[in-house]
């Protein structure tokens, strides 16, 4: 057993370069699951400088200075983030807020429909069994209830926060994609001189991550519009804000999907009923999945992410329960990180025998 696993270790872990790769990765994955709540701003700041890097390295390739293009990418981002702020905020949080005032009236009209249907489907369902589902109902809905007031009380320090990102962020955006590369000769100087691994993995992330996170904030940008364009032009209430959660939805692969359907067709169903509008409504949004799946995916990522569903659904699964909603966005690119490492990995006894 013990000449097994030393033969096991000298064949994955006698080249010197595979352990200062192993180390360096231990190390960043470490600090984020120690420090990551404090250098929340910094690494928020460091994800929107790669997303902003490739609109700089075209401008570059156009004859465009660095320092030119950075700050002109810069005032981008800031437009962006204004327009967000003083446009898409507020109506995000009057519909959020108007959806809660009118959940009673839906809970109403949930209990009713509920209680037909022993009448109707006596076979299936029973007085009792429908009775324990409104009182399920109404328990759930008065723990969503007591979360929304939780968070009512807890809005000033959430304030404070989001201004305290509001000024540092920003910032650090601009440092990041101004001083990349002093940043990155810093970082190397603690780093050993024979890095040959570790280069050959980085090269490999840095394209996968780089083409997937903006690959990923454009389909964002893309399903939320058409949604939004097509719930104003059926005229479904709380279209703005079914619309980010559709776009959000895309964050997650094969899970958002489904689960985003639940409050687009349960607001159509207590608007119209049954009847042509809501069936026209929830076949345009299966359109819009489907084509996002089908055509706009493949082609945002066609050479981008080459994974197994499952090893997908597991990544999601255990970045997301690491790092919550960050672990959740990153969780294809961290796995993308895995399988490179894997990939690059040196096998002495393939080296040798060679």
């Amino acid at each position: 057993m013990i000449q097994t696993l030393r033969a096991w270790y000298d064949r994955h872990f006698s080249d010197p370069q595979a352990i200062i790769l192993l180390l360096t990765l231990a190390a960043v994955f470490a600090t984020i699951v120690i420090a990551g709540g404090t250098l929340a701003p910094v690494l928020a700041s460091m994800v929107i400088a790669y997303l902003l890097e490739g609109m700089v390295r075209r401008l570059e390739k156009w004859g465009v200075a660095r320092l030119i293009a950075v700050i002109g990418v810069f005032l981008l981002f800031l437009l962006f983030v204004v327009l967000v702020i003083f446009l898409l905020l507020p109506q995000l949080y009057n519909q959020t807020r108007e959806l809660v005032t009118e959940l009673p009236v839906m809970i109403a009209q949930a209990q009713t429909a509920l209680l037909t249907l022993p009448a109707r489907y006596p076979d299936l369902f029973t007085e009792a069994q429908i009775n324990e589902m409104v009182t399920t109902l109404r328990d759930d809905m008065a723990a969503i209830g007591k979360s929304v007031l939780t968070w009512s009380l807890s809005s000033v320090v959430g304030a404070i926060t989001v201004l305290v990102y509001l000024i540092l962020v920003p910032l650090l955006v601009f440092f990041f994609m101004k001083d990349k590369q002093l940043i990155i000769r810093w970082l190397g100087g603690y780093l050993p001189s024979n890095r040959g691994l570790l280069n050959i993995v980085w090269r490999d992330v840095d394209r996968q991550i780089g083409n997937y996170v903006r690959g990923k904030f454009i389909e964002i940008l893309i399903i939320w519009l058409v949604c939004l364009i097509t719930f104003i032009w059926f005229g479904l209430n709380f279209a703005m804000l079914l619309a980010v959660l559709v776009g959000l939805s895309v964050i997650i692969p094969y899970i958002g999907a489904s689960v985003v359907t639940i409050p687009v067709a349960a607001v159509a169903y207590f608007q119209w009923g049954l009847g042509s509008d809501f069936y026209w409504v929830v076949a345009a949004y299966l359109v819009i999945q489907a084509l996002d799946g089908n055509a706009l995916v493949p082609l945002l990522f066609s050479e981008v992410v080459d994974l197994h569903p499952i090893a997908i659904i597991v990544a999601i699964l255990v970045f997301g329960g690491l790092w919550g909603f960050w672990g959740v966005f990153f969780a294809i690119p961290l796995a993308t990180l895995v399988q490179a490492v894997l990939k690059a990995w040196p096998d002495t006894s393939v080296t040798t025998a060679r």
